[in-house]
């Protein structure tokens, strides 16, 4: 799937994306960077629903895999370019990726948030996505653990801590809105993940998936 995009023209930006990453990664990944840009072009024109479950299932796709073993460190928040170029990547990685998608096609940044929270089952901290139709909804969840979208009321293994977008940083008391803590920008990693997501800035991963 993540090659079966019907290919349309690339606009100049996403052509040297995919030449950059080509180079930096190999062809394997400027493949993956250019089935991602199919993705998102085909997808510009359509509903909510659709534009949530392409993305949530073409990134769903990639390789799981712990930050210590990818790239040496305890904690590393991938850019897009760099989980596809890497092809996998942890929790974070597969959210961010789908963050930024999903704004790539239109969908407002008030909708949108990163949610970290404690899965019970699992019993280790994780990432998802959450969309608000309406700012007093229940949000929508895109998980890499279950690749069906559903209400965050239906993930009671899920528990919410705090959640952020572009500009906001939240406490999460409950499954809906929670409680405004200040500016995302207090958070370091997030800060650093938007630095070099702006200036295209690429890291070699320690191991690589298409050797």
């Amino acid at each position: 799937m993540l090659l079966s995009a019907s290919a349309i023209a690339l606009t100049d930006i996403e052509s040297k994306q995919v030449r950059k990453i080509t180079q930096f990664y190999g062809e394997r990944a400027g493949k993956r960077v250019n089935a991602w840009q199919q993705v998102v072009n085909n997808n510009a024109a359509s509903n909510v629903d659709t534009k949530l479950q392409q993305i949530n299932n073409f990134f769903n796709q990639l390789i799981f895999i712990d930050d210590i073993k990818l790239w040496g460190k305890e904690d590393y928040w991938a850019t897009p370019l760099e989980f596809l170029g890497v092809g996998g990547g942890d929790c974070e990685d597969f959210s961010i990726a789908k963050y930024f998608s999903l704004l790539a096609l239109g969908i407002d940044d008030n909708k949108l948030r990163l949610v970290y929270v404690k899965a019970l089952e699992l019993n280790q901290f994780h990432m998802v996505v959450a969309y608000y139709p309406t700012p007093s909804s229940v949000p929508l969840l895109l998980d890499n653990l279950d690749s069906e979208i559903q209400p965050a009321t239906q993930r009671p293994d899920l528990q919410p801590i705090y959640s952020f977008n572009g500009s906001k940083l939240w406490l999460m008391k409950q499954k809906k809105q929670g409680l405004l803590a200040g500016k995302a920008s207090r958070l370091s990693l997030w800060n650093d993940l938007r630095q070099r997501s702006n200036h295209i800035k690429l890291h070699k991963p320690k191991i690589n998936f298409d050797e």
